[in-house]
């Protein structure tokens, strides 16, 4: 794999400013993000509450960048919520980025469920009712709980292939893999309704304090759809709390992204230690901040995050 020295690493800037400067046409792969959702919420920094059409118009430029660096077959994966007093903001964007992309697949990110035993039918491994995932009580009698966010698959001319059993989902009915020529592995393809709990923490405050983040899993999923044998580069120009880079370490493939909160890259930072530290804590390494010069010196990914993160001497 191809490593460029400006490559995993979470830039304290601009998203505009960091495509602008950083990425030249036609450079990633994949890009993977959730802006904020001008529905007012409380982050660190940035003013979540911007009039409609200046946000609109903002998240336009944004499109706009995304599709110059962004490579003819590449995917862009944009996972954006709604409130029940503004349910049409996700759907405003998606209106706007028309102009620029095709979308060509609308995927439902389903964070909680519930199914009755009596609407499943004859499965034997259901064996009651089931209401799973991260459910949010919402108090008013004129609204239902949301459940579920919007990822908007967008490329640039709506023909990009994928590679939809590297996320397939087995049969339940066995009998489907000798009547579909599809069935290939036992595997069907999963659809476009994602069932994806947030992981479990201990506490929001230290674990998850940025107020609007995807699970790892989302980002994975994406990066395996679009193809992960041709997926060198990820993009995700907001960074948060580095889900998409966890994700892109987890899978081997190369990362760039950019945040505008300092802390929140701390946190991210600290996150990508911890994952590369999985690997290593068994042999008593230790974790610190590499130098340029040591940076330098790597040619592989795994080296690089590995310098970086980074992986010193073992310790004595």
């Amino acid at each position: 794999m191809t490593l460029s020295e400006k490559y995993n690493k979470i830039y304290h800037m601009d998203c505009l400013k960091g495509m602008r400067e950083l990425l030249d046409d036609k450079e990633v792969d994949v890009v993977v993000t959730s802006p904020p959702y001008n529905l007012g919420i409380e982050y660190n920094t940035y003013n979540d509450n911007l009039p409609r059409e200046k946000y609109l118009k903002w998240i336009e430029e944004v499109g706009k960048e995304i599709k110059r660096v962004l490579k003819d077959d590449g995917s862009f994966f944009l996972n954006i919520g709604y409130s029940n007093r503004d349910p049409w903001i996700a759907l405003d964007v998606a209106f706007r980025l028309r102009k620029h992309f095709v979308l060509q697949n609308v995927i439902h990110w389903i964070k909680s469920i519930a199914i009755q035993k009596e609407d499943v039918g004859i499965y034997p491994n259901v064996r009651g009712d089931i209401a799973v995932g991260h459910y949010k009580p919402v108090n008013s009698d004129r609204y239902l709980s949301i459940m579920h966010e919007y990822i908007f698959h967008f490329t640039k001319k709506g023909d990009v292939k994928l590679d939809k059993l590297a996320i397939g989902v087995p049969y339940q009915d066995k009998s489907n893999i000798k009547r579909w020529k599809s069935a290939k592995m036992g595997l069907r393809d999963r659809g476009n309704v994602w069932f994806i709990p947030y992981e479990t923490i201990k506490s929001r405050e230290k674990q998850r304090p940025h107020p609007a983040t995807f699970p790892v899993k989302l980002v994975e999923l994406c990066i395996k759809l679009h193809g992960l044998n041709r997926t060198k580069l990820v993009l995700d120009p907001f960074m948060g709390l580095g889900s998409t880079a966890i994700a892109s370490i987890r899978l081997g493939v190369n990362f760039i992204g950019f945040e505008i909160d300092e802390y929140y890259i701390k946190i991210a930072e600290n996150r990508i230690k911890q994952e590369l530290g999985k690997a290593h804590r068994s042999k008593g390494d230790k974790l610190t901040i590499a130098s340029t010069r040591e940076i330098n010196k790597t040619r592989t990914l795994t080296d690089y995050l590995s310098a970086y993160y980074s992986i010193s001497e073992k310790t004595r």
